[in-house]
């Protein structure tokens, strides 16, 4: 049975988080997990136009982000790993939430003109990714390759 990775997305409105999350999804896709994807519905639609073959992430697994943290608090899902992109204090929450509710290995994806500062909220356990990345996604695409080795190791040797 593949390994479950979920991606919590929030307001779209710093332009990396698109292109980013369709990048991590892939990475992880091909590192053989199923990836969901849970947002805004400004932030689904973005993925949905950014990706509209698919290749990335399956609509067929994308729901609004409330009824995904409904479907996690119910029991009735649970995933291996769940990256909450975090931009602002909403996203803060969102992240202690899941950190609450969910068993899985959690990684907080932070980014944004505040994302130092973001970082420092944090006080809970999590991976924290970090880059001051608004437009460019490259700080926070290297990032991620450094962190996301281990994630896809683990996926496959389990």
């Amino acid at each position: 049975m593949n390994k479950k990775a979920l991606l919590l997305l929030g307001c779209p409105e710093v332009p990396v988080q698109t292109g980013i999350a369709l990048y991590l999804a892939s990475r992880l896709k091909n590192a053989g997990m199923d990836v969901f994807v849970a947002g805004t519905d400004a932030a689904l639609d973005l993925l949905k136009v950014s990706d509209t073959e698919g290749h990335y992430v399956d609509t067929e697994m994308m729901t609004h982000q409330d009824k995904c943290v409904e479907t996690l608090a119910e029991k009735r899902m649970e995933f291996d790993f769940c990256f909450v992109f975090v931009h602002n204090d909403a996203g803060i929450s969102y992240l202690a939430t899941i950190q609450s509710i969910s068993k899985a290995k959690l990684f907080a994806i932070i980014f944004g003109h505040d994302a130092e500062a973001l970082s420092g909220q944090i006080e809970f356990n999590c991976e924290k990714l970090v880059a001051k990345s608004v437009h460019n996604p490259i700080p926070l695409k290297k990032e991620i390759d450094e962190r996301i080795r281990e994630v896809e190791r683990w996926a496959v040797s389990n």
